[in-house]
């Protein structure tokens, strides 16, 4: 309806003009225009309508008109916004791993990689150099072969060319197409990931987004060489599914670019340099650029969901009395009963008896006799020793740490994880004493054998993952040779410490 009267003001007003312009009739006869406007011009002559007239008739009409549209037409209300669909939450199979491999290392190798991959339920790839001498089994991820590479540069003294053929598979990951996807995921066949933390991490990450999630070495030299603002490929790294499909599509004009550089992950990292994109620190990926025994690192492990874990080969077992494998399969056991947990240190003070006991969930626990400060208890006991071999070597880290007494008697109280059980979401896991030879204990502790942790499954949202505070604990009345620790949220002004009694008694 407005647009048929805006049609008649206009023509209307088109119609006016045309009149004021008249000076003569403007047809004579039938016989040299249209008898249309003949007759029409000998209908005004019978009507005795000068154009004057006319005008003030069509001003008149047009005012009606206007009147009418702005106090009687219903006026039609603007369409309100359509909400955004809400996202589904992401899930596993929102995520494509991509296991950079080979031939000779993928049999050795795959113990690690049924530690994560679950068929059916994770979706990985293992990018090869070339076929496997007999098929993977059901077990692993399928196998693909990785395309020739011969045609990029590579100038780096004593490196690996392989390096090439690892960086592109970020391309070759992306342009399998797969449907349904929102993170590609990178890693090594000596990398194990913690696959429900991952998709927990990434949730508070927007897919269509451009990110590159990851962390750098925990080696001051390593990112001295390399760089501090690279997410190392060890370590395993996630690119978001817009960011990775643009990525794919220029990587082997950078790799022309960057043959000098050392490794995939460098060249990687350079060609999102040249997008524009910088990395998105995540704590919880551990390119474990250290050697020996991680025991440190696991019981101190920053407040962040455990994800990663690499340089699986350079690690004494975390467990004692068992072999590498079975130590990780053990601890797996953990980590499937409640991920969010794993490795999550808490710190307990025993209000009746001057001890301080220290929680790595799942792990081991530390029972220190004297009151420690918390702030103290988060550096990392340096059990571990440097990446570069070399007795000249002084090993620098990126975090905090602390000596480990070399004496077992200076040391705290070890417990070693034996078992865990849930019901609902009550999860029981137990602690066993490691032996410590004939070291004198205090009364509190000469007994104890055990140690059980009472806690509630661990489900983190959005803004607990976004704002992570620390879980607080309380230590059983009396304990002699079993201790019972009740693992629990903080209240809103709870503080982790010790009492000033048993601060004086320390």
């Amino acid at each position: 309806m407005a647009s048929w009267a805006a049609w008649v003001v206009a023509t209307s007003v088109t119609f006016l003009n045309v009149l004021l312009s008249w000076k003569k009739p403007l047809f004579n006869s039938p016989s040299n225009s249209n008898p249309l406007v003949f007759y029409f011009n000998k209908l005004l002559k019978l009507l005795r309508l000068s154009p004057s007239r006319i005008k003030d008739l069509l001003l008149l009409f047009s005012l009606l008109i206007s009147l009418y549209l702005v106090f009687f037409h219903p006026q039609t209300p603007l369409p309100l916004a359509v909400p955004d669909t809400p996202r589904s939450p992401t899930r596993r199979h929102h995520l494509l791993f991509s296991i950079a491999s080979s031939s000779n290392s993928f049999p050795r190798r795959s113990s690690y990689i049924r530690l994560w991959y679950i068929p059916r339920d994770t979706r990985a790839v293992a990018f090869l150099d070339q076929p496997l001498s007999s098929p993977a089994g059901p077990d692993l991820p399928p196998v693909v072969v990785s395309g020739d590479t011969r045609s990029f540069p590579y100038t780096f003294k004593s490196g690996l060319r392989s390096a090439i053929r690892v960086a592109r598979v970020v391309k070759e990951a992306v342009d399998r197409n797969e449907t349904g996807i929102r993170w590609f995921v990178f890693g090594d066949d000596d990398t194990i990931f913690v696959v429900d933390n991952l998709v927990k991490v990434l949730s508070k990450y927007d897919h269509d987004k451009w990110y590159y999630i990851g962390s750098s070495s925990e080696s001051y030299e390593q990112n001295v060489k390399y760089s501090f603002g690279m997410a190392y490929g060890g370590g395993g790294f996630a690119i978001s599914y817009s960011l990775g499909k643009v990525l794919g599509r220029v990587l082997d004009s950078c790799l022309m670019r960057y043959g000098h550089l050392y490794g995939s992950d460098s060249r990687v990292w350079a060609c999102l340099v040249e997008l524009g994109v910088s990395l998105t620190h995540e704590p919880g990926f551990h390119q474990v650029d250290m050697r020996g025994n991680v025991f440190g690192m696991l019981t101190a492990h920053p407040l962040s969901p455990l994800v990663s874990l690499h340089h699986l080969d350079a690690m004494e077992p975390i467990f004692p009395n068992m072999d590498k494998t079975r130590a990780l399969e053990h601890f797996f056991k953990a980590v499937n009963a409640d991920s969010s947990r794993i490795l999550q240190q808490t710190v307990c003070y025993d209000h009746f008896n001057p001890l301080t006991v220290s929680v790595a969930w799942g792990y081991a626990i530390q029972v220190y006799e004297g009151n420690q400060l918390l702030p103290d208890l988060l550096s990392l006991p340096e059990t571990f020793s440097s990446w570069k071999r070399g007795s000249r070597v002084k090993a620098n880290f990126m975090f905090n740490t602390r000596e480990y007494p070399r004496d077992s008697c200076e040391r705290p109280l070890l417990f070693y994880l034996k078992s865990v059980a849930s019901d609902n979401n009550v999860v029981w896991s137990n602690y066993t004493r490691h032996p410590d030879g004939k070291c004198l204990r205090s009364d509190a502790i000469k007994n104890l054998k055990e140690i059980r942790v009472v806690s509630q499954k661990l489900e983190l949202d959005i803004e607990q993952m976004m704002a992570p505070r620390r879980q607080c604990c309380e230590i059983s009345a009396s304990h002699d040779e079993l201790m019972v620790i009740n693992n629990r949220k903080c209240g809103a002004d709870e503080l982790i410490s010790m009492e000033r009694s048993t601060l004086l008694q320390g």
